[in-house]
């Protein structure tokens, strides 16, 4: 599976504790690397934020490798360089339908700020740009639940896709 890497990079996500949680589900699904961008929270970071991060991450933080990267969309360009495929995860009515999505390996995920989405200047740098499809009256997810929900479709195409 070396070939279907997945890399994570969040963009100004602001929630610790959502910080943590992608960390943990990202062990869960054997994500290469998480790269934390902006104002995400770091887990080198000390007091309340390691703490904070470790509640919910439950040790993913230690063994899963990640970098913090002040601007994301150098991040994002090295990763385009080393051959990903950049996808941002956004509710846009333009986007994507996640499970009508034709993936690309190794895949790098973009989530971004919960209520602003990734930023502005990053999406010069994407080249998909996926939903999940939604029924209810809000339409949106909490960022942690969109990445698992993400993560782990792309585990079951790992998995189970014989395409």
């Amino acid at each position: 599976m070396e070939s279907q890497r997945v890399v994570v990079v969040l963009d100004n996500i602001r929630s610790l504790y959502n910080t943590g949680s992608i960390f943990r589900t990202a062990d869960a699904c054997d994500v290469a690397r998480v790269v934390l961008c902006g104002i995400t929270p770091r887990p080198d970071q000390g007091g309340r934020q390691r703490r904070a991060i470790a509640k919910t991450a439950l040790g993913a933080e230690e063994v899963v490798p990640w970098e913090y990267r002040a601007d994301a969309a150098t991040a994002l360009r090295d990763l385009s360089a080393g051959g990903y495929h950049i996808v941002a995860v956004e509710t846009s009515p333009d986007a994507v339908n996640l499970f009508e999505w034709t993936l690309s390996w190794p895949v790098c995920l973009v989530f971004g700020h919960e209520r602003e989405g990734i930023s502005g200047d990053l999406t010069s740098h994407v080249e998909t740009v996926i939903r999940i499809p939604m029924l209810g009256q809000k339409r949106s997810l909490n960022v942690a639940t969109a990445a698992g929900v993400v993560l782990y479709e792309l585990l079951r195409r790992r998995l189970y896709d014989t395409r």
